[in-house]
């Protein structure tokens, strides 16, 4: 725990407490506050209780902090932080990256480049596009071979199987394979040669896809780069990224790629893919210490890349289907609260249909955002929670097809984040087999026992982000404890109410409010507890419900 120092004007009992919170902030105490477990509680002692917490420069462990948080609720929930012995022995033996294998296309002179996160360095897939004569355009989808290193059965394989994801926490990644793989040597990185399965896509002047096929490829990226700087440069805010400048012609193809990309979403969601956008933040640390929450926003370069991997999760989904094999798919099923989906745009000045109808949930949220923009990131997590949570399940050939609610796509698979997704490695694994004319490798069974198990392990896995995200949070708010703030349901169960808040953007229970509230209805709430050690951010309400937005 960080050492502090508490002000003079803390009461004789406060002497005894001992090491501070890793914040400098005012805080009001009282007997039963929990300060080594960095609990905090708005009800005062008396008058004289105020105590300010003073944190040595350069002692402050909220790095340290969080990631203990991170390891303890990972092995809570069922996630493996650490990899075993037998896991590195593996990795030591591993020292060079997959060869090429008979048939594989040399195709490291395209002009392939990564768009991903700033500190992004597991880098699964490259893109390049390339006009045709007749008007068509060719987008190629490169995904790096993971399973020509990790081989099934083997104990770095048995850590993936285990975790089926990485976990993407405030304070640490733990990666579903060492970094000396997903980040290097399974890694599609800045001028490495790299093997990879492509994902080749011929798509008509007007959108839609016309041909496609998948094959082994060598391939070298020729420009790493990264959302927030292409998309300024693309927006006409900035000028374009030095990687971009540095390759000759890479800006025009990019540019491509996004005219694809752009038509592949319209096509999308005239058919009712749904536009939702959510309020997603990271965390800000100075060395260790914890300095604030910022907003992550969408932007043209993430969706330029999320419509090509939606494309590609499409194309190998097919693939596998049109060869008779088992696959495993990702589904977001017909909504089973729609009529609450009903009420909540009525709330907002719309109608929906009383049958689910992707088209005019579209519809309604394009009108809404028009209307109330800032206040949508509250409605889109509203219709989120009410949609459900995606799944994966198996299908067998020729079986009914769930399709994906969301994203209006009846076949649709995740391949293309192999590094960080099990899931991928199965699709991968499958997709190879078909190509060399084998049979699958795994048994149908097998197959619905993995679907199963990796929709559990990304929900505790996702239960691990949120959790150690909303200790940072608990960090960040336990100065503004006694607060008042706006707030939305965003769930509501017989488990309890949960509020978010929008600055800064956090969710935490209420504790006591209006009677009958429902996802989407918006109140005032005062902030009265946080537990840093849980993860717990508690408010209660204050007054009855508030009014929706102006414009919503």
């Amino acid at each position: 725990m960080t050492q502090g120092l508490f002000r003079l004007n803390k009461p004789q009992w406060m002497q005894s407490l001992g090491p501070s919170p890793p914040l400098a902030a005012n805080f009001r105490a009282r007997r039963s506050d929990e300060v080594d477990g960095l609990v905090f509680d708005s009800q005062s002692l008396d008058s004289d209780s105020t105590f300010e917490v003073m944190t040595i420069p350069g002692d402050n462990q909220a790095r340290p902090l969080l990631q203990n948080i991170a390891r303890r609720v990972m092995i809570a929930r069922g996630l493996a932080p650490e990899f075993t012995p037998a896991a590195m022995a593996e990795l030591e033996a591993i020292g060079t990256p997959a060869a090429a294998v008979a048939g594989t296309r040399d195709l490291r002179q395209l002009l392939w480049c990564s768009i991903d996160n700033d500190d992004s360095r597991d880098l699964d897939q490259l893109s390049v596009a390339e006009a045709r004569p007749d008007g068509a355009t060719k987008i190629l989808v490169a995904i790096a071979d993971v399973s020509a290193v990790v081989k099934p059965g083997s104990a770095l394989d048995e850590h993936a199987r285990l975790n089926t994801t990485s976990v993407y926490t405030t304070a640490r990644i733990f990666p579903m394979l060492p970094e000396k793989l997903s980040t290097d040597l399974t890694s599609l990185n800045f001028g490495a040669d790299r093997l990879a399965l492509v994902i080749e896509m011929v798509f008509t002047p007007a959108g839609p896809l016309a041909s496609s096929a998948i094959y082994p490829a060598m391939v070298c990226n020729h420009a790493k780069l990264a959302y927030n700087s292409v998309a300024a440069w693309l927006d006409g805010t900035a000028p374009a990224p030095p990687a971009v400048s540095a390759v000759a012609g890479l800006a025009d193809n990019i540019r491509l790629q996004l005219r694809v990309a752009d038509q592949l979403a319209a096509l999308r969601h005239a058919q009712g893919a749904l536009s939702l956008e959510t309020l997603q933040t990271h965390p800000v640390f100075d060395g260790a210490m914890l300095t604030g929450l910022e907003a992550d926003t969408p932007n043209s370069a993430k969706r330029l890349i999320e419509d090509l991997m939606i494309a590609s999760n499409g194309v190998t989904a097919r693939f596998l289907a049109a060869r008779k094999f088992p696959s495993i798919r990702r589904v977001v099923r017909i909504p089973k609260y729609w009529d609450r989906i009903v009420e909540l745009a009525a709330g907002h000045h719309g109608t929906l249909p009383p049958a689910p109808d992707g088209r005019a949930l579209e519809q309604f949220l394009v009108t809404a955002k028009a209307a109330n923009p800032a206040g949508f990131p509250e409605l889109s997590l509203s219709v989120i929670k009410l949609l459900g949570p995606g799944e994966y399940v198996l299908e067998l050939p020729d079986d009914p097809v769930t399709g994906h609610f969301g994203l209006a796509v009846r076949d649709y698979s995740h391949s293309t984040a192999p590094n960080r997704r099990f899931p991928d490695v199965i699709t991968q694994r499958l997709l190879k087999a078909a190509l060399a004319g084998r049979p699958p490798p795994y048994a149908s069974g097998e197959l619905a026992s993995l679907a199963k198990h990796c929709t559990e392990q990304e929900d505790a896995a996702k239960k691990v982000e949120r959790q150690v995200g909303k200790s940072a949070a608990a960090l960040l708010l336990a100065p503004s404890l006694g607060k008042q703030f706006d707030a939305t349901v965003t769930g509501a169960s017989d488990k309890g109410i949960w509020v978010r808040i929008a600055q800064p953007p956090v969710e935490g229970k209420l504790d006591s409010g209006p009677a009958g509230l429902r996802v989407g209805d918006r109140l005032r709430v005062q902030l009265v507890r946080t537990d840093v050690e849980h993860g717990f951010i508690d408010f209660k309400g204050v007054g009855e419900r508030l009014a929706a937005k102006s414009g919503s």
